[in-house]
């Protein structure tokens, strides 16, 4: 009960809304007004701090040429013996890349590659060896990219998605896989009657087609060494890991020239050891 009058006295306190008499005009609250507009010399002024603070940024996208390539191919084996090697023969846009113990790191970079500055010839072997020490396997590098921005070229990834699959990416490591691009095709060729189901005949494959291609030969071994081996003839990239293939693809329209001439380690979360990099024409 004691709740009850309390209630009932705050109900009481309460001020009754007014009520206009016959013939009187109805009170109204008071409409809500929007701020006067700021002077023109203040707007000029708020859109000039704007640019000013990202001037770098726009400077970037806008004005940015082709990175620098100073370094010549064949590449001779590089042990990364001494750490002034990442600013003589590499860069990168972001990342803690550094050398530990004779061998480079790739402490979680979030795919911010460390690139090579030299330019590839289209047909090329790059080897190196690698080792993952984080749980999720996921060793991954980059070629025939930009020399700036990730997956401008192909990505390629070795137990990505927590060890669960592999794979080599062209332009986006999370574009369609190559079964759901030949399966578009197919189903084009039926409706339209079309003679084959080729990717590029059907239009499904472009030059700018964001796809990959999937498999799982074997997860990554923490700890273990892997060598790797990546060459591209042609219209083919091979990916070899420890003498043996382990995935291919053959672009329909290959990635090459200027803009996909350049080769890059990276990471994602992972820390990954790599070393005794070689580059060779073929």
């Amino acid at each position: 009960m004691g709740q009850a009058k309390r209630k009932e006295k705050a109900e009481d306190s309460t001020e009754p809304t007014p009520v206009a008499s016959p013939g009187e005009p109805v009170p109204s609250r008071e409409t809500w007004q929007p701020p006067a507009a700021l002077p023109r010399l203040s707007r000029a002024l708020v859109v000039g701090a704007v640019v000013l603070f990202n001037l770098p940024l726009l400077h970037y996208f806008l004005f940015r040429g082709e990175s620098a390539a100073t370094v010549a191919v064949p590449y001779p084996t590089q042990s990364f013996d001494n750490p002034a090697v990442i600013d003589t023969d590499f860069w990168s846009t972001g990342g803690q890349w550094r050398v530990v113990n004779g061998e480079l790191l790739s402490p979680g970079v979030k795919n911010n590659p460390l690139w090579l500055k030299a330019k590839l010839p289209e047909n090329v072997a790059v080897e190196f060896n690698v080792r993952s020490v984080s749980p999720e396997g996921d060793i991954k590098c980059e070629i025939f990219g930009d020399g700036s921005d990730h997956a401008s070229g192909y990505v390629l990834i070795h137990g990505g998605w927590n060890n669960t699959v592999s794979i080599i990416a062209r332009l986006d490591e999370h574009g369609a896989s190559l079964a759901q691009l030949q399966a578009e095709a197919g189903r084009l060729q039926r409706e339209k009657g079309l003679e084959s189901a080729d990717l590029v005949k059907t239009g499904v494959f472009r030059a700018n087609t964001r796809m990959r291609v999937e498999a799982n030969p074997f997860p990554v071994q923490i700890g273990k060494t892997y060598r790797w081996r990546i060459e591209r003839q042609g219209s083919v990239l091979t990916w070899f890991i420890d003498g043996r293939e382990f995935m291919r693809f053959d672009d329909p329209m290959p990635l090459k020239g200027q803009g996909h001439d350049r080769f890059g380690f990276s990471s994602w979360e992972a820390q990954l050891f790599f070393d005794d990099l070689s580059v060779k024409p073929l």
